[in-house]
């Protein structure tokens, strides 16, 4: 008797959800195509909506100026300097590390990292925008003209006619350096590192291609210089203390290591004054880019066409429940 009960019990729960999973399945299968009637009972709206944003972004994108990219393919430039440091005997090298010598025992790969650092520090950037003058047309330009290949500039802060940045209530509105290096470093240089292949690519971004591609080949042929620089003082330094040293000892052993050091000291320096390409050395120079990179101004339109649908369906179903509440 009472397991009759239970298997009643238990067919009556059985059917009692299926019967409520049917419901379920047939409410929101007529929700759903309660919803579709409802946009589709607005669909001019949703239409008219997605047209206007289409056309606004289609404005937008069109007035945006043109903005080319210039980029270049480099590796570590492959000199001997690393390996004759690196295969010193391990005594000359406990010297010189005692004596604040850098042998160069590192890899390529560590200076090369060093050097794409100091690529994208403030001092480099600033240092470079001031020897190259590129103030003017760095921060005062708001396009590019294709046919006369010449620069727009921003009149509310820079007088092209007389070539002097405009004064506001007697202050000057010339950007700082500071700001047009962080300008620089955030919005026109990027830097892209394969650890992979162990090559690097930096690009420039700017209103004018001949431009971009110029100031990209001046910013690595000064960056090598700056390394070759850094190099040649740290070997010359190196020299000079070293041949105080020999000065100072009158033991034949130390004498004879202490010259080996030198020598090793004005190989590296030797070889800063050989390679135009001291650091990084050019797989794809940097070329006069054709056409803009930027903006992406299909994509803008369809994007802002989407935005535009969406923006239409919120519309009409916030429309339906408030006419149905």
């Amino acid at each position: 008797m009472t397991e009759s009960l239970n298997k009643d019990s238990s067919r009556v729960s059985s059917d009692y959800i299926s019967n409520e999973l049917i419901k379920l399945e047939t409410t929101d299968e007529i929700d759903l195509r309660e919803l579709v009637a409802v946009i589709w009972h607005g669909k001019w709206v949703v239409i008219l909506c997605s047209i206007i944003c289409a056309i606004s972004g289609g404005i937008y994108a069109y007035i945006q100026p043109d903005i080319y990219e210039s980029d270049v393919l480099l590796t570590a430039a492959s000199t001997d300097s690393n390996y004759q440091l690196a295969s010193m005997p391990n005594q000359l090298s406990g010297i010189a590390s005692l004596a604040g010598i850098n042998i160069g025992n590192g890899s390529g790969t560590q200076k090369v990292l060093y050097a794409l650092q100091v690529l994208q520090s403030r001092k480099f950037i600033s240092n470079f925008i001031r020897e190259h003058d590129l103030l003017v047309p760095l921060m005062a330009t708001e396009g590019w003209d294709k046919k006369t290949e010449e620069f727009s500039y921003q009149k509310d802060i820079y007088n092209i006619t007389d070539r002097e940045w405009v004064h506001k209530n007697g202050i000057s509105l010339k950007p700082s350096l500071l700001v047009a290096t962080n300008y620089f470093i955030k919005k026109v240089m990027q830097v892209n590192i394969d650890t992979k292949n162990h090559m690097m690519t930096v690009s420039l971004n700017f209103f004018s291609p001949y431009s971009a591609q110029q100031w990209l080949n001046w910013l690595i042929e000064d960056l090598n210089d700056e390394i070759r620089h850094q190099d040649m003082i740290d070997a010359q330094n190196s020299i000079d203390y070293l041949e105080n040293q020999v000065t100072k000892t009158s033991l034949a052993d130390s004498r004879t290591m202490l010259y080996q050091l030198m020598e090793q000291q004005t190989k590296k320096l030797m070889l800063t004054k050989i390679h135009k390409e001291y650091i990084l050395k050019t797989v794809d120079p940097a070329v006069i880019a054709e056409r803009p990179d930027k903006p992406k101004r299909k994509l803008i339109v369809i994007i802002s066409m989407c935005l535009g649908a969406f923006f239409g369906i919120v519309t009409v179903l916030m429309r339906r429940i408030i006419l149905t509440s």
